[in-house]
């Protein structure tokens, strides 16, 4: 392929009137396209574009929760050469404003429906704004002009002339989060994302893929997936609800064989499972079979497992995991029902640069790179990404640009790694989070936070709060996966039940330590006093939030004399 075009014209050619994406909300099922209705879909988008007067090179920002029509308008910029910057549903009017200032565009384009944003709440009524509806809408027949004067009986010719994006033409422009409140914009690039779709076909069984998808497509992540399902003829269900009922269901009747997640997607699923398997009392027979399977192949592993299968629709073979730490025990869980769990890693700055197959998926790594990509370590330690998937920098910050790719073109992650004794890549901590104790030695707080994570917390932030002080503040261990913006408080606790709570936590803790190196151990804990963590729209955790609340002088829980300070 020489751009993302191609990608549509391949599937219109290949798949005819198969269903390839789908949206389902509350409601039930509300769409079901095929390649040449999107096609259709995404010229009248460039049609309507043209007329607004946007043109080659121009920036269009747009905000919808995931649904068909917002690839029909991504395909549409494309034809019309305009430039995507997609915006995250949970970014802040302050964020979006920043971002619309540097990407130097007045125009907005918004989804619709209860779960769409309101740019006017928002205070962003000085943008230009259309609806993504409107703009995607079928186009007027071939006789059309006495229906809408701006379409001419010619208009598809017309379009036909126009010229056509290659490899090297920017796609969109992807703001990231980051944690300091300076969102910056990638700029990606069709060879780009047709490159790390290279790697992708090495690493995906290329089976009829029916997926359910929970992803943003503000995300490259999203993206990818989109774009791969589209090459291979694969179906994707988009899902417009976080109601576990809708989402089981939409699972249960699409018959779903592969979901792309990050992993507190799957620390939900389990919870569920686990929470009705407790329902029924058979933790015990679902322990003893878990070890049964272990032995077994995944064939007879799902046999083992049909009803819970059944509830997932009976056909699901594989997870795709990336964007956060995957607890190898919860891959293991699912590995035991006869499901493969495959784990990513990558950026937005260079796709996928490592992952595991569906032949190799050894926990605790993240795989090799596959062609066209490279990976080597730095002398310290940072994995350094290289390949034609890497972007040319970021959209008008040659500072930033400097700072993260060389001048060979390798892209400095960030991010520590090392290579294990079969080549798998294995991801230590961040470079800029690291702590230097006063003996010397090193700490990477994610190395503490992913050992809090395996023995049970659902989340943390590992601080140093005086010179060689390394405390934890943590969330309790019956927070849920994914916490819902707006959900009711729980209930307060008893005394009895903080006391509790606090034996619990300060048991994870001994046992997180139990396997720490001396100089990694926490000596105290602190309760964080909501669900969950000040975040990014990314869901990267605003440490210098959590910091500033560690230097408000706040409680510990867990007082220096406590058994935890010096672990067994």
């Amino acid at each position: 392929y020489s751009s993302l075009l191609e990608i549509l014209d391949d599937a219109r050619a290949r798949y005819g009137d198969r269903t390839l994406l789908g949206m389902r909300t509350e409601g039930g099922l509300e769409h079901q396209w095929s390649a040449p209705v999107l096609a259709r879909r995404a010229r009248a988008a460039a049609w309507r574009l043209r007329r607004l007067g946007l043109g080659s090179g121009d920036r269009m920002l747009t905000w919808s929760p995931p649904t068909p029509e917002l690839p029909a308008l991504y395909f549409g910029a494309m034809l019309a050469g305009v430039v995507v910057v997609p915006l995250d549903l949970r970014m802040t009017p302050e964020v979006v404003t920043r971002i619309a200032e540097r990407a130097a565009t007045q125009w907005l384009v918004v989804g619709t429906g209860p779960d769409a944003p309101d740019p006017g709440a928002a205070g962003l009524g000085y943008l230009l704004q259309r609806g993504l509806g409107p703009l995607t809408a079928e186009p007027p027949d071939a006789t059309g002009s006495d229906e809408d004067p701006s379409f001419p009986a010619d208009w598809e010719d017309q379009l036909a002339t126009w010229p056509r994006p290659g490899k090297d033409d920017l796609f969109e422009i992807v703001y990231t989060s980051g944690t300091t409140g300076q969102p910056r914009g990638v700029m990606v690039t069709h060879g780009n994302i047709l490159s790390t779709m290279e790697a992708t076909n090495h690493i995906i069984p290329p089976w009829q893929h029916r997926a359910v998808s929970m992803l943003p497509l503000s995300h490259l992540f999203g993206q990818l997936e989109l774009f791969y399902a589209l090459m291979i003829g694969g179906d994707v269900l988009y899902i417009r609800s976080r109601n576990p009922r809708v989402i089981f269901e939409a699972i249960r009747e699409h018959r779903m064989t592969t979901m792309v997640v990050v992993p507190q997607v799957l620390d939900l699923f389990w919870s569920a499972i686990s929470r009705e398997v407790a329902k029924q009392g058979k933790e015990r027979t679902v322990e003893r079979l878990r070890t049964l399977a272990r032995r077994l192949p995944y064939r007879l592993r799902r046999l083992i497992f049909r009803r819970i299968h059944a509830q997932l629709g009976g056909q699901m073979r594989l997870f795709i995991s990336a964007a956060a730490f995957l607890p190898p025990s919860l891959q293991e869980a699912w590995e035991d029902l006869g499901i493969v769990v495959m784990q990513g890693y990558g950026a937005t700055e260079c796709g996928f640069a490592s992952a595991t197959s569906f032949e190799e998926h050894r926990r605790g790594t993240v795989g090799k790179p596959k062609p066209p990509t490279t990976l080597k370590l730095a002398p310290d330690g940072e994995i350094l990404v290289g390949g034609p998937q890497v972007f040319g920098g970021y959209w008008r910050d040659p500072d930033a640009t400097a700072a993260s790719l060389d001048a060979d073109g390798w892209y400095h992650t960030g991010d520590i790694g090392r290579f294990d004794d079969r080549d798998n890549l294995v991801l230590g901590g961040r470079k800029k989070n690291i702590i230097v104790l006063p003996n010397g030695l090193n700490v990477f707080p994610e190395d503490i936070e992913n050992e809090l994570r395996v023995a049970g917390l659902r989340g943390s932030v590992v601080l140093e709060t005086a010179p060689g002080r390394i405390e934890a503040i943590v969330l309790s261990p019956d927070a849920p996966p994914l916490p819902t913006p707006g959900a009711p408080a729980a209930e307060p606790l008893t005394p009895d039940g903080q006391r509790a709570l606090e034996a619990r936590i300060d048991d994870i803790v001994k046992h997180a330590n139990a396997v720490l190196g001396m100089h990694q151990r926490i000596v105290a804990w602190r309760m964080w006093p909501e669900p969950d963590f000040p975040r990014t729209h990314t869901l990267k955790i605003k440490r210098a939030e959590v910091r500033a609340w560690v230097d408000g002088e706040s409680p510990l829980a867990v007082p220096d004399d406590d058994p935890v300070a010096t672990p067994a």
